[in-house]
């Protein structure tokens, strides 16, 4: 049985050099996390509105829809 991936890629960004970014969102939860990454370090960090609560994206019920 193939195991469902449960967060997806909604954006991905390059910017010169080695950096990246990437928003995903957790399709259990439905909360956006940013991903920065820059050669061999990284880091991840939930997205949060100006409010200070996290950012949630509505969780679809069909499975690979969001």
């Amino acid at each position: 049985m193939k195991k469902e991936k449960r967060f997806d890629v909604i954006y991905k960004g390059t910017t010169s050099g080695m950096l990246s970014q990437k928003i995903l969102i957790d399709k259990e939860t439905g909360v956006n996390y940013l991903f920065v990454s820059e050669g061999y370090a990284g880091g991840l960090t939930v997205l949060v509105g100006s409010d200070g609560k996290p950012i949630v994206s509505p969780v679809s019920t069909m499975p690979g829809e969001l």
